[in-house]
């Protein structure tokens, strides 16, 4: 058996758009994982057109990043016959295809194995993967990945890897969102409001308020209402494990998978990043790794999330990984827009959030570097000057007093970090 210190690591990254599969290129992805307009499981993110998918594929590819598509819904008969053509239209993408599928659903893999028989398949959580046996089973059916449930602990999958093929992979979540349901198979959006989540429409009822009805009778069990008043009960703390790449590889994990397909370009590019620096400084010195930890801490610290926790990687979780008082975000940092196109002293940005001339921002580059600058010019599509950018996606031109480079991220310090 190989050590699992010479097995490829991958880090996989999330885009809900062409945006954002791009910024999670060029900030540090191994692969990203996207969704199409059908299929997925997160059918509120922007997801991608058959057009854009063959471009994010192509920007990826030429860059030796690889691109999987989820296709992960709990099928009904219903969904199969578009299911066939929706992977004939994936087999036939020009110029380019996809790395691999993401499927949990045993119908949409046999259909997927029928329409496009040499196409990776990888096995996804919904599809509680929690022993050996699961994984022989999905290897000897021809997939080439399993993602591990997201309530194995580090101990477990280090005895999965040790009872599997050698060339079989491990995909593992390591950051993100925490589903308050068995590996994501959850009946309380569909009882509360009649959308699926295990179709893709989640409406995350595990992040509302809810309130218990007292009564005095002893032994009478009631209902949990939602009101002003109540509680946070399914409210799980994010999953955090920038701390612990070394126990990650240790356990043979091949792919280290970021969660958040709804997610903005910014945490996408400061997860990617700060993970990619981690896990290269890890390999080159682990005491290297050890030196950086405050920089990984700060750095993804600067996206959005809702405090961390090591989720059932060191045993099964408690009270403390959960926040009961509220489902509130802490949002360090401000998302204005990605660098699109440079012209001498000016940059191109479709804008995200409004931002003046004066303001102190700060650029975020793919190399770790993050560099304060003044906004000192700003000027509209038709090059009149402007003070500021008031509309959301309006296209800006700005002049800053450092100069920032194609695909460099701006950002900028929130003054109200709790949401």
């Amino acid at each position: 058996m190989q050590k699992t210190d010479t097995r490829k690591t991958e880090l996989l990254i999330p885009a809900s758009s062409l945006e954002v599969l791009k910024t999670a290129v060029i900030f540090g992805a191994d692969a990203v994982y996207i969704g199409g307009e059908a299929f997925g499981l997160r059918a509120k993110a922007k997801n991608f057109s058959m057009e854009e998918m063959a471009e994010g594929i192509v920007f990826a590819h030429a860059r030796g990043v690889k691109v999987y598509v989820t296709a992960n819904i709990l099928a009904h008969n219903e969904d199969l016959d578009g299911a066939r053509e929706y992977f004939e239209q994936l087999r036939d993408m020009k110029p380019e295809t996809a790395d691999a599928l993401i499927i949990s659903d045993p119908g949409m893999f046999t259909i997927a194995r029928e329409v496009w028989p040499d196409v990776e398949i990888h096995i996804s959580t919904q599809a509680n993967n929690t022993n050996y046996q699961t994984y022989r089973f999905w290897w000897k059916m021809g997939a080439k990945r399993v993602v591990s449930a997201r309530e194995l602990s580090l101990k477990e999958i280090k005895a999965i890897r040790e009872h599997i093929p050698e060339e079989m992979e491990i995909e593992s979540f390591i950051h993100g969102a925490m589903c308050i349901s068995y590996s994501g198979r959850c009946l309380l959006s569909n009882y509360f409001t009649g959308r699926d989540a295990n179709q893709g429409a989640c409406t995350h009822p595990c992040r509302w308020k809810y309130a218990v009805v007292e009564e005095q009778r002893p032994g009478v069990y009631l209902p949990v209402y939602e009101n002003e008043r109540g509680t946070y009960i399914f409210n799980s703390k994010d999953l955090c494990m920038i701390e612990h790449i070394p126990d990650i590889l240790d356990a043979g994990i091949d792919s280290l998978k970021i969660e958040g397909r709804m997610k903005t370009a910014l945490y996408v590019a400061s997860v990617a990043r700060t993970y990619r620096k981690a896990i290269d400084d890890y390999k080159q010195d682990p005491a290297l790794y050890e030196q950086n930890m405050e920089w990984y801490r700060s750095e993804i610290a600067k996206c959005t999330y809702r405090q961390f926790t090591t989720g059932f990687y060191y045993g099964k979780p408690d009270e403390n990984t959960q926040i009961y008082d509220s489902n509130t975000y802490v949002n360090e940092y401000v998302y204005l827009g990605i660098v699109e196109e440079k012209k001498e002293d000016l940059i191109r940005i479709t804008q995200r959030n409004k931002f003046c001339v004066g303001d102190q921002i700060e650029i975020m580059k793919p190399n770790g570097e993050n560099v304060p600058v003044t906004v000192e010019a700003m000027y509209d599509e038709n090059g009149d000057a402007v003070e500021s950018c008031p509309h959301s996606k309006q296209l800006i031109w700005v002049k800053l007093s450092v100069a920032a480079e194609e695909f460099d991220l701006l950002r900028v310090k929130n003054e109200s970090p709790v949401e």
